[in-house]
């Protein structure tokens, strides 16, 4: 069993409502001493709302970002937007990959959603309203992370990353929007497309956008989108 300790410091600084993304230091305690930090983000009007729960993002990075400096985790997806972003209306969790792990591995698993349990018990989660995103390496942890807790979410968006499609019967309450760069010679076409096939004949709701003229990042493009946000916030797990 994995356990997840929260250093109090950090969480006193969370708990102030800073909208800063905080970079949070955390302990997994298990026989590897595994570690998992993060960045955490609370929207500017965390604070002034003391009775509102907030929308919440967990997002996912690619392989190159893995390791023990969080400024990497900044360079693309969630964690870029809130920095450019002010008035991001989601709380966003955005964990570091240790360097000898992928998202899909079950160590990460356990402790992906021990965090989330953790952010959940100590802020003002919408917990109908939790939302799982990823790119690359992230879009497979997307998938993985969905099958191993599809109650926890309320709608995923990987991002040219397949799955595994022996999952599929456990995502068919989950709604799926699946970005891929038709050019993708990194994580190819076919294996979003082998997902979603399965995912269909499983009765599964998946929205599917395919960039023609891209390659591996398909990222940018979609998390500088309004429209992936307007979509988290129609779904609900009520």
């Amino acid at each position: 069993m994995i356990i997840l300790r929260f250093i109090i410091v950090s969480i006193l600084l969370c708990a102030s409502g800073n909208s800063q993304q905080r970079k949070i230091k955390s302990d997994i305690i298990e026989k590897n001493n595994l570690s998992l930090d993060y960045l955490f983000y609370l929207p500017e009007d965390y604070k002034n709302d003391k009775d509102k729960k907030w929308p919440t993002i967990l997002f996912l990075h690619g392989m190159g970002e893995r390791g023990d400096d969080l400024e990497l985790v900044k360079i693309h997806g969630i964690p870029k937007i809130v920095n450019s972003k002010k008035d991001f209306q989601f709380i966003a969790i955005s964990p570091q990959c240790p360097i000898d792990f992928v998202w899909r591995d079950e160590e990460m698993l356990i402790a992906l959603e021990s965090l989330l349990l953790k952010i959940i018990k100590n802020f003002r989660v919408d917990k109908s309203r939790l939302y799982v995103t990823g790119l690359s390496m992230g879009g497979r942890g997307t998938w993985a992370i969905a099958a191993y807790r599809p109650d926890l979410f309320a709608a995923a968006a990987p991002i040219c990353g397949g799955g595994d499609p022996a999952t599929a019967s456990r995502l068919t309450k989950l709604p799926f929007w699946v970005f891929q760069g038709a050019l993708d010679e990194v994580h190819f076409p076919k294996e979003s497309e082998i997902m979603i096939k399965s995912l269909k004949n499983k009765g599964g709701e998946v929205r599917y956008t395919l960039y023609p003229e891209l390659h591996h990042d398909s990222w940018t493009i979609t998390y500088d989108n309004s429209e992936l946000y307007k979509w988290f916030l129609s779904k609900s797990n009520n």
